[in-house]
């Protein structure tokens, strides 16, 4: 019988890529949005599902698996962008961040890890990013909740490999999606001392993203993962020196790689 995979934040972007393709593939896919209705052509259905509801998550989950039994796979893909000097972003859009980010994939887990176990059998791929390895200028509160949920990634792969369960991460470079447009935005005044790098900045990452691989290579990359018996836990998708950038880290001396950092930001 065909895989169940469940992908939140799959209306767009990265997720709706995976999702497509593994429908492609003959895998019994779902999907999930906050607003569902407005994405009637999708190729797989969609839940409705806000990750930072508790009852939403819960009712999503148990009727998919009131649907089909179970979840073989989950794609924790949901997440939100940040950008500013952190001294100028407000508190509570920091909480939001996390909430979203970090919070929000963790009650899924929790949610659907009973009816793994009682499988014995399921695989966790939660997408993370290369900015969790890598930080950046004016990326520190979205560094932080994927590098967050990065390390929370690699404990719990141990705490229920007795289960036969795998948790996994992906952390894509520049993708061209559309999460600029959702992206929190910290508004500079021209009067802040941040306001012109951060502006010059700010129009580099978007430029990156416009310029971006196809998201369709991440989906690639989760059939390999899923077909695989025995996946890597850490993988990072996009160019050579995308790849590469986190080893250059631990490399080069500190010093060094910052100067290379701050020169392209």
């Amino acid at each position: 019988m065909s895989k169940v995979i469940l992908i939140t934040g799959a209306s767009s972007g990265i997720g709706k890529a995976i999702g497509d393709f593994l429908c492609n593939k003959n895998f019994k896919v779902y999907g999930t949005s906050r607003d569902p209705s407005k994405y009637l052509g999708s190729n797989f259905q969609l839940f409705d599902l806000n990750v930072n509801n508790s009852a939403s998550i819960n009712k999503c989950i148990d009727e998919i698996i009131k649907i089909e039994g179970g979840i073989d796979v989950l794609i924790n893909n949901a997440g939100v962008g940040i950008t500013g000097p952190l001294e100028e972003i407000p508190e509570i859009e920091i909480e939001n961040n996390f909430k979203t980010n970090f919070f929000g994939p963790l009650n899924i887990i929790k949610k659907i890890l009973p009816f793994m176990r009682s499988k014995k059998s399921g695989l966790i791929i939660n997408i993370t990013s290369l900015a969790a390895y890598v930080g950046t200028p004016y990326r520190s509160v979205y560094s932080a909740s994927k590098a967050a949920l990065d390390l929370v990634s690699e404990t719990l792969n141990m705490e229920i490999k007795p289960f036969n369960i795998n948790v996994v991460t992906i952390a894509p470079g520049e993708f061209s999606t559309n999460i600029a447009s959702r992206r929190y935005h910290a508004f500079s005044e021209k009067t802040s001392p941040y306001h012109l790098k951060y502006s010059k900045a700010l129009e580099l990452m978007n430029n990156h993203v416009d310029g971006g691989a196809d998201p369709k290579l991440i989906g690639k990359l989760v059939l390999k993962i899923i077909n695989s018996k025995n996946p890597k836990k850490k993988y990072i998708a996009g160019s050579f020196i995308e790849k590469i950038a986190p080893y250059l880290k631990l490399l080069l001396p500190q010093k060094y790689f910052e100067n290379i950092i701050m020169k392209n930001y």
